[in-house]
């Protein structure tokens, strides 16, 4: 029977920590308890600090150390590795302030889409994205402090455990689905084009669409990473400007990697690297005042790329395209990347759009099965979408009762 682990510092949240074990156990379930503690105090939990502590790649002597800061992610990292040897999880909950939560939700993110994973923490009123990441955490607000149980952490706590046993003891359906499954990622500014790429697919594939907000393409590689897609039509590589420019919708910069990493099969374009991305006009930093500015609407602002930024942008995506050990096909569109790139629009560029395409192609090695092409298009018309769907078909590995167009 699979088991709900709790998880936490048990030297100084034992007692909350310990009610979610009990309301858990009410529910019939088996319940392990895991100490992420980096004190070195004896432990009540099922499993010590020390067990933990031995998956980390340099063993104990990493994780307890005389520093809390890396002692906490050193634990972390360990504890993350611990997970994956588990063969009876079927639940994950922990509880806890800023450093708790840390160390539980980085293995929280190693585990399975699907896999029910509960945090409550004292963080989720807040900025939740350092946590969560690309995974399907459920963080609950603790309102009070992880501190004690009373009338409202009784409250938060017990239904935090019934949402676990609840997920646990009802899993969802298997799907019926049995189209390979392709990641495409979307900006609102290249939706035509992946609208119209999804119309063209989707009795062949089941296509899951991610919004290019920098956890749509961490999302996008982690399912990726996990073996659950077919491969990608990575429309809107938009993250890499912002990565590149400073803006805040970046997904970091190990964007493509994954494809470096798993030979799947790759088709890319230059979705939205017109633009950087902002808050409100009023959080747009002020070395950035005097650029060209866009409202897009009231809580975000676009900022255009400049000729230099997109040659670094180009450079940054021909390096990752030189990596990828799948077949691959590049797609440039030289008549805009973006709705608002095109003539009498507001980003309209064509001296940095060139500098972008120029240091795309300048930089690419061809190979046998990766190629690059440029088309007298705009991303956003019905040939461009009809030549991303032509490229994923010459490369695409045929799949059990797909019927070819």
């Amino acid at each position: 029977m699979r088991a709900a682990y709790v998880a936490g510092t048990f030297d100084t949240k034992g007692r909350e920590l310990f009610f979610l074990r009990q309301c858990l156990e009410r529910l019939g379930l088996r319940v392990v308890t895991v100490d992420l503690s980096t004190s070195g105090k004896t432990s009540p939990a099922s499993v010590h600090p020390r067990e933990v502590a031995r998956h980390h790649p340099q063993g104990e002597s990493a994780v307890f150390s005389n520093d809390r800061g890396s002692a906490t992610t050193a634990m972390a990292q360990a504890f993350e590795s611990f997970l994956r040897t588990r063969r009876d999880l079927g639940g994950l909950i922990s509880a806890g302030g800023s450093g708790g939560t840390s160390m539980a939700t980085q293995g929280m993110r190693a585990l399975p889409i699907g896999m029910p994973k509960v945090m409550v923490s004292t963080m989720a009123s807040g900025d939740t994205r350092p946590y969560v990441g690309p995974s399907d955490i459920c963080m609950m607000y603790s309102v009070t402090d992880v501190q004690g149980i009373h009338r409202i952490s009784e409250q938060v706590l017990a239904n935090a455990a019934n949402a676990l046993a609840g997920m646990i003891a009802h899993p969802p359906a298997t799907s019926e689905v049995r189209k390979p499954a392709l990641g495409l990622t979307m900006f609102g500014v290249t939706t035509p084009c992946v609208q119209a790429v999804t119309k063209r697919l989707e009795e062949d594939y089941d296509c899951l669409v991610f919004h290019a907000t920098g956890v749509g393409g961490q999302s996008m590689e982690k399912l990726a990473d996990s073996g659950l897609l077919a491969g990608a039509i990575d429309v809107s590589t938009t993250e890499i400007a912002d990565e590149i420019a400073g803006g805040v919708l970046s997904a970091g910069p190990g964007r493509l990697d994954v494809f470096a990493q798993h030979a799947l099969p790759y088709v890319g374009s230059c979705g939205a690297l017109d633009m950087v991305n902002f808050g409100a006009w009023e959080t747009v930093p002020e070395r950035f005042r005097a650029r060209r500015l866009y409202r897009h609407n009231p809580t975000v602002t676009l900022m255009r790329t400049t000729p230099d930024e997109c040659r670094a942008i180009g450079a940054f995506i021909a390096g990752k395209l030189n990596a990828m050990r799948g077949p691959m096909r590049f797609l440039i569109p030289e008549g805009g990347v973006s709705a608002i790139d095109r003539p009498s629009q507001p980003f309209h560029d064509p001296e940095a759009d060139r500098a972008l395409f120029e240091a795309i192609e300048q930089n690419f090695r061809p190979g046998a099965g990766r190629r690059l092409q440029r088309l007298p298009l705009h991303i956003n018309d019905e040939a461009f979408a009809e030549a991303l769907v032509a490229a994923w078909r010459e490369i695409a590995s045929p799949a059990p009762n797909v019927r070819r167009a």
